[in-house]
């Protein structure tokens, strides 16, 4: 069966096709294998985050790199730091290494905030290609002198603020605390055990806002860093007196005291009704005993005599003001007899039984002194009784 043209013209047209499928394979072929054995990235470069002064490692993973480099560059200076196993950088602080040549790792040491941003991994094919890891530096807190309260003294009744300023990455967190876990007394109505703010604001001082404050910052990398701040209130001298009526006996001894609150510490002493201060020595010796604030003046009088009744006062001067208060000490008359023990009773029988003792049953009872018996009565009592033991003993 022969062939027709139309089915001869076929042939030929797919013969032709034919042809060039097979010069495009030949022409395609080395570009294709070229395209599935070249050197890419195994995947992307780990941000990192390292702590100052440490050591920071940035992985980059290559495969087939065969005859092809693999470079480490710094991106916002635009420097080279290592090409293949050589380190171009000048710096003593950056390093490579790599594991079987497909992991190539960037050491950089001791270091610096400034180390801080990105890094590109390169592989030197045309055209280049690459990829980015960050580097970031985490840095401790560190309060500032400048910026920060130091010690304040103040006036009671005036605002006060005190301020902190703490660096760090990231930003610390400022927190007020006074010592001991005492009460921060913000304004009348608003009390905390602590505030986080960079600035403690105080609208009214009081005595009792004097102390230490603690200005502690942080931020999630260890050490926490705090400052102590002394605040200081002034105020005039303020005198209690507990008792200011005192009474005592003839050569009895006692102790005059008067309590004062007063910064700055006060010039405080004792003095009679006439201006006369009390001297030191003798039997009249002023005591003070100091606390924060606070003290006690004792004045102690040992055996006292008509001359020291009268009226005391103590007085407290600084230089914000002067106060003073009185006490005044009065005579009292001695019991006429003190006897502090208990009743006791006393039933004297001898030989014989009470129906039958020639004296009866007699039922001594000893007073109770601290009602004051009179000293005749008691006199009375003991001769009878001392009469009565003479007849049983003789009988």
């Amino acid at each position: 069966m022969k062939m027709n043209c139309v089915d001869q013209l076929r042939i030929v047209k797919i013969s032709k096709m034919l042809l060039v499928f097979l010069i495009l394979d030949w022409l395609l072929a080395p570009s294709i294998d070229a395209t599935i054995h070249e050197p890419g990235f195994s995947g992307p470069i780990e941000n990192i985050t390292a702590p100052l002064g440490r050591e920071a490692i940035l992985a980059c993973t290559v495969h087939n790199l065969s005859s092809y480099k693999v470079a480490w560059l710094r991106v916002d200076t635009q420097t080279i730091l290592t090409i293949h196993t050589h380190v171009i950088s000048r710096s003593r602080r950056v390093g490579v290494t790599h594991s079987d040549q497909r992991t190539w790792f960037l050491h950089i040491r001791e270091l610096r905030e400034t180390d801080r941003g990105w890094y590109m991994c390169q592989i030197n094919t045309d055209p280049m290609k690459s990829q980015l890891g960050y580097l970031d530096i985490v840095v401790p807190p560190d309060i500032l002198d400048r910026g920060t309260s130091a010690d304040q003294t103040v006036r009671e009744g005036s605002p006060v603020s005190l301020t902190c300023a703490a660096t760090g990455s990231p930003h610390p967190q400022i927190t007020w605390r006074r010592e001991h876990s005492k009460t921060i007394t913000i304004s009348e109505d608003v009390h905390v055990t602590s505030l986080e703010s960079p600035v403690l604001n105080i609208s009214r001082v009081s005595r009792q806002h004097a102390g230490a404050y603690l200005c502690i910052a942080s931020n999630g990398v260890p050490p926490t860093v705090s400052k102590r701040i002394m605040l200081t209130v002034e105020f005039p001298p303020v005198i209690v007196i507990r008792n200011q009526l005192v009474g005592a006996v003839v050569g009895s001894d006692l102790v005059l005291e008067c309590e004062t609150e007063a910064y700055p510490k006060p010039v405080s002493y004792w003095s009679r009704d006439n201006g006369e201060i009390v001297p030191i020595g003798g039997g009249l010796e002023p005591q003070r005993i100091a606390g924060s604030y606070r003290s006690i003046l004792r004045l102690p009088i040992r055996r006292v005599t008509g001359s020291d009744y009268g009226t005391y006062k103590c007085v407290s001067k600084n230089s914000l003001g002067d106060t003073e208060g009185t006490i005044k000490l009065y005579p009292m008359q001695p019991p006429a007899m003190e006897n502090r023990n208990a009743i006791q009773k006393l039933n004297i029988v001898a030989g014989k039984t009470s129906e039958s003792t020639p004296f009866g049953t007699q039922d001594f009872r000893l007073q109770d002194y601290n009602r004051a018996v009179p000293r005749d009565r008691f006199c009375y009592n003991l001769l009878f009784l001392l009469i009565i033991l003479i007849k049983v003993v003789v009988s």
